[in-house]
């Protein structure tokens, strides 16, 4: 079987990439076993490719009241609703990881609505994904209906972000055609 290209863009070799990325993917490798292909592909436009990180792990990465697996939860529904292969399998793995549940990242990514997931989730990627897809009918019920279930501001805001900004990675990763590492598939199952 013959592997399909990670990128249509072309992909640079680790040795050519400014240090400061080079860097970042060694020690990305270092820690999972690999290099996941959403470094290589952005590695084309290095200065993006900054941007792009430091927006994912502040959004990613913060202390808050959403957990490290609510936040992997709204990537992979909104991802699937956006039909981002790339971010679906490699979020679905992490959310697996994330919450110690194998079944998880499946059910959220088919169809959220029937997973085992608790009403203030449900209500969460409710919110999440209607920013993702109709962000204009966002009202003031929407804020009302989070803030019902014990969301505060800075959380409302963090679930709008992260659906914003993987909308935008959705549509990159799929326009660039990027291709999820064999290793996502198996990973936390």
């Amino acid at each position: 079987m013959m592997t399909a290209a990670i990128s249509r863009f072309p992909v640079p070799e680790i040795k050519d990439m400014p240090k400061d990325i080079a860097d970042r993917i060694l020690a990305v490798q270092e820690k999972s076993g690999f290099v996941p292909n959403v470094f290589l592909t952005l590695a084309y436009r290095p200065d993006e490719f900054r941007a792009f990180f430091a927006y994912h792990d502040a959004l990613m990465d913060k202390p808050g009241n959403l957990t490290k697996a609510e936040r992997e939860m709204i990537v992979v529904a909104t991802s699937n609703a956006n039909q981002c292969q790339y971010c679906v399998v490699a979020h679905g793995a992490i959310l697996r990881i994330r919450a110690k549940n194998p079944l998880i990242a499946d059910q959220v990514a088919i169809n959220y609505r029937k997973a085992d997931i608790s009403p203030k989730q449900m209500a969460m990627l409710d919110y999440a994904m209607k920013v993702s897809a109709r962000a204009y009918e966002v009202g003031d019920e929407d804020i009302e209906t989070l803030k019902g279930h014990g969301f505060t501001d800075d959380d409302i805001w963090d679930i709008s972000a992260i659906s914003a900004f993987f909308g935008m990675s959705n549509r990159l990763a799929n326009v660039t055609s990027m291709r999820p590492n064999d290793e996502f598939y198996t990973l936390g199952r």
